[in-house]
């Protein structure tokens, strides 16, 4: 007789995943061909590190976090060299450019002008910021340019740090809700704002204090997060307990490490709260005397065998047969190993049972078939995940 073919469909299911909270209901600005505010989803943004003035570096760079998924890049713009530079970077980036004025208003202005996609403002360092917010709405208008209120626990500003003593949540909050009365005082609404803080829990504080007094989008940062361990876990600490509440309508993940790895860090974290579609995800046991194989090398090798894979696959390397079995199961792709072998098993059936030292080359060799089978799918088809497998 012979074998039967059952269908599996794979990939995340055509429904919308589930979430901690609904998104809390902004205004909507664009920055470029991006947009921000509830009716968007989240964007993930980073900043270059290469001096603006080196044109080709500052733009392979963007390149290169352009192809890591980030949606909004920001460019330093300290001196009259890194103004100059600006046209040609903006005009030739793959995605928005937000140009970060810092102490110098005509800075500001250089921006506008130079077509960046938007300009994020530090009101406690630019000099006489409050007398200029008239111009600098009129000129954000007339060239269709956003704002980013950017207040920073750093450089608040002198009144308000004398009258709270330090940067609190309230001082941060003071700050950014005066500087954004100026702007709308003068008929100007495409601004979003950020306070940041180094500390997540005054972060947290500030943002949902800010979110209380008003529409505005917000962009969710903790400044000076630190090196990539550290800065990892504080931002994700920070932005899960705002982004489960619905609080954060564009990300960045501020690490002591190269800007591509915030663009991991902070798809990552949307991704782990269904607020940004899952790609790869792999789903390894933290290993255990109950384990019979390295799991540990396992998962590291697969992990890289499958580096760059885009399409939504879920795999499970298990090491033993207390869990191993039922998370595979629940996988698009998995294995559960003991006694020297996996079994391998895609979207919930066993399919073949291989030697331990097969194991990441089968995984691999059945990721890339499912690949494949999805590409060969039409474009919604491949996005919703429901091409089909067969399976004997």
């Amino acid at each position: 007789m012979e074998d039967v073919l059952t269908p599996v469909s794979l990939g995340m299911p055509a429904a919308p995943p589930p979430v901690l909270a609904p998104r809390r209901k902004t205004r909507q600005i664009k920055v470029g061909s991006v947009g921000v505010g509830s009716d968007s989803p989240i964007s993930v943004q980073s900043m270059t590190t290469t001096p603006t003035t080196d044109i080709n570096a500052t733009l392979q760079q963007i390149a290169e976090l352009t192809a890591s998924g980030c949606d909004i890049v920001r460019v330093a713009c300290p001196s009259a060299d890194d103004a100059d530079a600006l046209p040609i970077i903006a005009r030739k980036s793959q995605i928005p450019v937000i140009a970060d004025i810092h102490f110098q208003p005509k800075y500001v202005f250089a921006a506008i002008e130079a077509g960046c996609a938007a300009v994020r403002v530090n009101p406690g360092n630019i000099r006489k910021f409050d007398d200029q917010v008239k111009e600098i709405a009129r000129a954000a208008k007339d060239h269709g340019t956003s704002i980013r209120i950017g207040v920073n626990a750093g450089s608040l500003e002198p009144g308000i740090l004398k009258k709270y003593g330090k940067a609190t949540p309230e001082a941060l909050v003071e700050s950014a809700v005066w500087e954004a009365s100026l702007f709308e005082e003068h008929g100007f609404h495409d601004f979003k704002i950020s306070v940041k803080h180094n500390d997540p829990v005054i972060m947290v504080a500030a943002y949902e204090m800010l979110a209380e007094q008003g529409d505005w989008p917000l962009h969710l940062g903790v400044t000076e997060a630190g090196p990539a361990f550290q800065g990892t876990i504080k931002s994700a600490t920070a932005f899960g307990a705002l982004l489960s509440r619905g609080i954060g309508d564009t990300i960045r993940v501020s690490l002591s490490a190269p800007p591509v790895e915030e663009i991991k860090v902070g798809n990552q974290i949307l991704q782990s709260l269904n607020l940004r579609p899952r790609k790869l995800e792999i789903v390894s046991c933290p290993s255990c005397g109950r384990a019979q194989v390295d799991v540990y090398t396992l998962a590291e090798q697969v992990t890289a065998g499958l580096e760059g894979m885009e399409i939504p696959l879920r795999v499970a390397v298990m090491g033993c047969v207390v869990n191993g079995p039922g998370e595979a199961r629940e996988a698009d792709l998995g294995v559960a190993s003991g006694n020297g072998k996996g079994q391998i098993f895609v979207k919930g059936e066993v399919i073949k049972t291989v030697p331990e030292s097969q194991i990441v080359e089968t995984l691999i060799e059945e990721a890339m078939r499912i690949a494949e089978e999805m590409g060969e799918a039409d474009g919604e088809d491949a996005v919703k995940g429901s091409p089909v497998v067969s399976v004997s």
